[in-house]
């Protein structure tokens, strides 16, 4: 990724527009074939002749085309006819942002198989689920990872839509009327470039493209926080149910040598903060001044690569956090029955108001005998319900031992399973 973010393969990306921009010009009978096989065996450039050449001109693009000349000659005055700076700035741009999505959809594919492979190991791999913190219902960890998948589905396509909005060029001239250029050369400068004539460009294609691609990124960045902070909660001390992985000779702390610290999620759910803060800059970018400013373009240098390359990173490191996780499923066992299995209580409810009792008075009974269970060592509620007069009088004890079965949670997951074709 850091690679289509350098110095020389935005000149490249630069060129290659140029380039095609004559062979459209050459097609239309605008350029010489002679000039034309000049162009495409001498056009070349230099990064350090650019920067130094812009130090005079102060004007990044007069310096590259300048460059370019030095190496072409004579037939350098067909470069860049009826042309503006934003036709090669923002098509060359397009062809980065392009190459980065594919990249990353790439890693979100790879993301997707590691989400599945560990979601099916796991379809039965029963956990307590948790609301506001505090345990809920029973799940399964396999259930858990099925949210996550669909998410990461969700931003697979996300990209891929991505890639056909970013997929944009021009060839438009100052202000974006074709006054000093064929619309012809831009279609055909577009399809060359395997990119799409913007529907209606002013100087610059318009930034709510790039907003979009920034926010995009930040979303799928949130995601990955999400699952991020879910391993870091469930990595905790007192709950352990998984854990990253803590290789040979990885150490956790300079002070106390028993920890095994959750870093890499950490470090996913840091980024995430960088992703979403420059949404903010993307937005504001959209709103330039008339048909062009290069406000936007400041910004623009540090934010795309800097998103880009943070995302690529962070899908990468979830992949290999998912690939290498530990799941201890006898911890999740023993914090789904804690307190004997209080968790189930509503189907304690559901039991004894199909037994005639009022839900009213059913929800009082149960949630006596489960907060008399509650955070008190030994504390049990199934005891208690089996020791209460107003639950044996409506059920017996085998109805009662029927309600802690966690099996029942499971009974309608296939369809789940169904939709992920897992």
């Amino acid at each position: 990724m850091g690679q289509i973010w350098t110095d020389r393969a935005k000149y490249q990306s630069w060129l290659d527009v140029e380039i095609a921009a004559c062979e459209a010009n050459c097609k239309l009978g605008r350029v010489p074939q002679s000039a034309m096989q000049q162009i495409r065996e001498k056009a070349a450039f230099d990064p350090e002749r650019i920067l130094e050449i812009e130090a005079e001109v102060k004007h990044d693009v007069i310096a590259f085309l300048t460059n370019v000349n030095e190496n072409v000659g004579d037939a350098g005055r067909y470069i860049h006819v009826g042309m503006t700076s934003s036709d090669i700035l923002d098509t060359g741009l397009a062809l980065q942002l392009k190459a980065s999505i594919q990249l990353l959809r790439k890693e979100i594919t790879e993301l997707d198989t590691a989400i599945a492979l560990l979601a099916k190991r796991h379809k039965s791999t029963v956990m307590i689920g948790r609301s506001h913190a505090i345990h809920g219902e029973p799940i399964t960890f396999g259930f858990k990872l099925a949210g996550w998948l669909a998410e990461t589905r969700r931003n697979r396509e996300r990209l891929e839509q991505l890639e056909k909005d970013i997929s944009t060029g021009q060839i438009s001239g100052a202000m974006g009327t074709y006054a000093n250029t064929d619309p012809k050369v831009e279609e055909l400068t577009c399809s060359t470039l395997e990119l799409n004539p913007d529907t209606a460009s002013t100087q610059v294609i318009s930034r709510d493209r790039h907003a979009n691609y920034v926010q995009t990124l930040a979303l799928i960045g949130s995601s990955l926080d999400r699952f991020a902070t879910e391993i870091r909660n469930l990595q905790r001390t007192d709950v352990l149910e998984v854990e990253e992985s803590f290789t040979k000779g990885q150490k956790g702390s300079s002070a106390m040598p028993h920890k095994r610290n959750p870093i890499r999620s950490e470090r996913i759910s840091g980024l995430a903060r960088v992703l979403r803060s420059y949404v903010v800059a993307a937005l504001e970018n959209v709103a330039l001044w008339h048909e062009r400013d290069i406000s936007h373009s400041s910004t623009e240098r540090m934010m795309l690569p800097d998103t880009s390359v943070t995302l690529h990173f962070m899908l990468r490191e979830m992949t290999e956090v998912i690939n290498t996780l530990g799941v201890y499923e006898k911890n999740m066992l023993r914090n789904m029955n804690v307190y004997g299995g209080v968790v189930f209580s509503q189907r304690v409810l559901l039991e004894l108001v199909d037994s005639g009792m009022s839900r009213e008075d059913a929800y009082k009974v149960v949630q006596r005998n489960a907060h008399a269970a509650w955070n008190i060592e030994g504390g049990n509620f199934q005891k208690n319900l089996e020791s209460d007069n107003e639950v044996t009088r409506r059920l017996t004890p085998d109805q009662i031992s029927k309600c802690f079965s966690p099996e029942m949670h499971q009974a309608n997951l296939n369809v789940i399973w169904e939709r992920l074709g897992l």
